[in-house]
This record gives C-alpha cells, structure tokens and sequence, in this order.
C-alpha cells in the first residue's frame, strides 16, 4: 500500500467531523435537547476545536469555507436519530465516537500547523487544541464539567499522539503512515486508560473558609 497516495488527512477531518458530531449529539440528546438544539450541540463539538485553532493561527475557520462540515453534522444527526437506540442507551458508542474524532482532529491540526509553517511544538499544542476544545465547549453548553478538566487521560493523549507524529517523521515514515500511527496512538491511549482506570493524578487542595466581605 502508497501511503503517499492516500490523502488521510482529508479522510480524517471528515471521519472526525462525524464522530464528533455524533459524540455532541448523543449528549445533548441524554439531556432531551430538540433536534436543532442537537443539531447546534453536534456542529460545536465537531468545529469548535478547529475554530479556536484556526483564530489562533489567523487564518479563516476551516468551516466557514466550504459548507460540507455542517452537511456532515447534519448526517449525523440522522443517524442518531435512525440508530437512536444503539447511541442514546448506551456510554460505549459515545465513548467510541468521542475516542476517535479525538485522534483523528488532533492530526488534522498537528498537520496544518506545521503546513503554515509553525514549529512542532507549536502544532502539539494546536493538535490537542483541535481535539479537545470542541468537546469542552459541548460540556459547557450542556452544562457538563468539561473532561478536558478531569483526571480522564484526554488532553495527555493528544500530547502523546503529537510526539509520536514527531518521532515518525525523525524516522523519516510517509506522511499518511505517520497521521495514522499517530492518531491511533491517541485512540488506544485512551482505551487502555479507561480499561484499565489509568487517570492523571488530581491536585488536591482545601477549600478556604475566609469569604470576600464588602
């Protein structure tokens, strides 16, 4: 197999619009949020990461030039609806989509921030920006603590799949071979984290009893 002639990333930004989409709305779905308010959750989880990334970058956000990620996230909200059973009941599918939309998005940005020639320290950050701010924002607007913020193996993830996408390119691999093994870092990353309930250790702390007087 060329991994030359394979354009994963193009791949990769569609696969992990839809995933996340479906990721967004099976949430707000659990919260009985309407169709269009579904429609909302699914689209900010889907672009949402990229838009902060692309503002950063100064560039144009991804979505408002071309109209295909909301026709994607509109897909998806079909199938949950069609498949409603499958992805509203259960926390695996949810799990899985979230999962993989989170690999897939960070190579997107891994990807083009390097293509506008930032260093790749620089497109690490952007890589874990792209695959976990939209679902952050998902979590704030349905009122949810972001994961982003839990002791879950999330944000590291993406970190550890940007330096893997670093070590395969020191070594010279394709450009596709080295996205996918990339992604696919991120998305075993978390399996075996939750599987086996490796977690970030939390900071703990006391509360102060002192209050602000006026």
């Amino acid at each position: 197999m060329d991994f030359h002639s394979i354009d994963f990333i193009t791949i990769a930004d569609y696969l992990g619009t839809f995933a996340f989409a479906i990721s967004g709305i099976r949430l707000a779905s659990a919260k009985h949020f309407d169709w269009f308010g579904a429609y909302v959750v699914g689209i900010v989880t889907a672009v949402g990461g990229g838009t902060v990334r692309d503002v950063l970058l100064n560039v144009t956000p991804f979505w408002m030039e071309q109209p295909s990620y909301l026709i994607i996230s509109g897909l998806a909200l079909l199938f949950v609806i069609v498949f409603r059973k499958q992805t509203i009941r259960l926390n695996t599918p949810f799990f899985i989509f979230d999962t993989i939309g989170l690999g897939l998005f960070v190579v997107v940005g891994v990807v083009k921030t390097i293509d506008y020639g930032f260093p790749m320290w620089v497109a690490i950050v952007m890589g874990t920006i792209t695959g976990s701010f939209g679902g952050m924002i998902r979590d704030i607007l349905i009122n949810e603590e972001p994961l982003i913020f839990r002791k879950d193996i999330y944000a590291s993830a993406c970190v550890f799949g940007g330096i893997a996408f670093q070590i395969c390119v020191w070594v010279n691999l394709p450009p596709g071979l080295s996205q996918l093994i990339a992604a696919l870092i991120i998305i075993i990353t978390r399996l075996i984290a939750v599987k086996y309930h490796i977690s970030v250790p939390v900071l703990k702390g006391e509360e102060s009893e002192n209050t602000f007087e006026r």
